[in-house]
């Protein structure tokens, strides 16, 4: 028992002196610590330092902090590949491997057969039925039209006159008829010019016409029918041209040519020139016609559209007579030239 006693003292005395030491060592393990590092240099600006703001964490007092490891890259060392092009043509603009597509005429199989396909299937006497039908309600059209293209009033220095120039035709695509008319004159007088023509009319192609019939003349006296042959169409660059030669019951040979353009400023404004020639093969002096170019007039026009069907215009006009034609105008006190103010309607129905 009294051992016992003793060993109980002897460690209560014991521990006091062990504690003390052990505090003793661990602080000089942090003196050594904060001098080591006060001497290697700190890439952190900031190191050492506290936030005011911030209590100190004691936990880890005396403990130095390790720098994060970087996650390693996984490319690295590795040589990333060239792309391709995703086209699948090579620089020559071919994929590899694939030949040209062939150049030239269609094999023959391909001209054989029926002309139309259909006749294979429900036969050649139903389908050529079937076509003509389908001509009659879709492509053979009757239809008309009318156009009064020059119905104006011509004023002149010491004279004043009007003119009217009309033409329809009534028929389908391909074939007909077709009529035109001019009167000329001035005022309060007789008509010093008035012809007809009743023609027949052809396509030749999308473009052009031919044309042949009659013409008869009501003035200048004495009266006289034509033969009519000529074209009428549109030209290259939007040109209508209209050209007949003239065959009369007495044997006189005449010819006439006209053109005009419709040149659009707006929508609805347009700017019409146009001109028209005359010859004669020989001189026909009871109608006061000489030979070679007899005649030509020269116009510009500009109309406004206020429907397509109907454009009031002005313009100017002018007239002048050759050769033989101006003498025998001459002889009859007329003008050789003159140019005349216009003002007129152009319509169509």
């Amino acid at each position: 028992m009294t051992r016992i006693l003793i060993l109980l003292s002897a460690t209560a005395l014991a521990s006091p002196a062990l504690a003390q030491a052990n505090n003793q060592q661990h602080a000089a393990h942090s003196a050594t610590e904060t001098q080591a590092a006060q001497t290697t240099p700190s890439s952190d600006p900031h190191a050492g330092h506290t936030s005011a703001s911030e209590p100190a964490d004691d936990s880890h007092a005396g403990h130095e902090m390790q720098p994060a490891q970087e996650a390693p890259d996984p490319h690295a060392g590795h040589r990333m590949p060239v792309s391709e092009p995703t086209s699948g043509h090579t620089a020559q603009g071919h994929e590899p491997g694939i030949p040209d597509p062939p150049v030239g005429p269609p094999p023959p199989a391909a001209l054989n057969g029926p002309r139309n396909a259909a006749d294979a299937m429900f036969g050649t006497g139903v389908m050529t039925d079937a076509r003509g039908i389908l001509r009659r309600e879709h492509g053979d059209i009757t239809t008309y039209n009318v156009l009064i293209d020059q119905m104006e009033s011509r004023i002149t220095k010491g004279r004043d006159g009007y003119f009217v120039s009309a033409q329809g035709w009534y028929g389908g695509d391909i074939d007909r008829l077709w009529l035109k008319s001019e009167i000329e004159s001035d005022f309060r007088e007789k008509p010093e010019q008035a012809e007809v023509q009743a023609l027949w009319s052809h396509a030749l192609d999308p473009w052009f016409n031919l044309q042949t019939g009659i013409r008869y003349d009501f003035e200048p006296s004495p009266e006289r029918a034509h033969l009519v042959v000529g074209i009428q169409g549109l030209a290259p660059y939007w040109f209508e041209v209209d050209g007949a030669l003239f065959l009369s019951d007495r044997g006189d040979l005449t010819a006439r040519f006209e053109a005009e353009y419709d040149q659009r400023i707006t929508q609805r404004l347009i700017l019409q020139p146009r001109v028209e020639v005359d010859f004669a093969l020989q001189d026909v002096p009871e109608i006061g016609v000489g030979s070679g170019l007899s005649k030509a007039e020269v116009g510009l026009r500009l109309r406004y559209e206020i429907v397509k069907e109907f454009a009031p215009y002005i313009g100017v006009e002018y007239n002048e007579t050759f050769g033989d034609t101006a003498r025998f105008e001459r002889a009859a006190g007329g003008d050789v030239s003159h140019l005349s103010f216009v003002v007129g309607i152009r319509a169509w129905f």
